[in-house]
């Protein structure tokens, strides 16, 4: 890829996300990182592997998830267009704790984490920026544990949609029912009563 449109891209998704990160600071980043496609349906990383490395997701669909003790894939949650992935090294882990997999063809940017963290460290508006992220990824914490608590599936599904408004058509309607807590069938229920008061039936 030729690194100026790179870069362009990635100014373009930072801004769709909400990050306010100069040009300067994105040719910093993609100098110590690489780019990787992944096909659709490939593993990226496994459970228990190394978290030194983590990513940005360029274009495609990579899912967080894991299975529980009675054998069933459950999706942890989705990360599109600008979302980090494998990010467990940016949070201090060790070693990664669910797999990743490539729900589509994607292309994600790939970065070391401790030379991402020294660039954080060595500025005071990227430190700013990295606050904001975090605390994003707390309310995001607090917003599904509170669905699981507080909401009916339905709530669940209607949120769901709010938040991820593209991935209803890209992702298997399998993962987007293990992601809400419920079976496909409940899903498959849910969103055909919703269409119908959509449609005045």
């Amino acid at each position: 890829m030729d690194k100026a449109y790179i870069i362009d891209e990635l100014k373009k998704l930072a801004a769709n996300v909400g990050l306010d990160v100069d040009e300067g600071t994105i040719e910093r980043v993609v100098g110590f990182s690489q780019f990787k496609v992944y096909s659709k349906g490939q593993i990226i990383k496994r459970i228990g592997e190394d978290s030194s490395y983590a990513g940005i997701v360029v274009s495609g669909v990579i899912r967080s998830f894991y299975v529980d003790p009675d054998g069933n894939d459950v999706t942890r949650f989705f990360s599109c267009e600008g979302n980090a992935c494998m990010d467990e090294g940016l949070i201090g882990l060790k070693e990664i704790c669910a797999m990743w997999e490539a729900v589509e063809e994607s292309t994600v940017m790939l970065f070391e984490v401790d030379g991402f963290k020294k660039l954080i460290m060595s500025d005071k508006r990227l430190k700013k920026i990295w606050i904001d992220v975090l605390e994003s990824g707390m309310r995001y914490k607090v917003y599904r544990e509170n669905g699981f608590l507080v909401e009916n599936a339905t709530e669940r599904y209607l949120n769901f949609r709010k938040r991820y408004p593209t991935l209803c058509s890209r992702v298997p309607q399998k993962y987007i029912a293990t992601y809400l807590g419920i079976k496909p069938e409940s899903l498959s229920r849910i969103r055909n009563t919703l269409k119908e008061e959509e449609n005045g039936i």
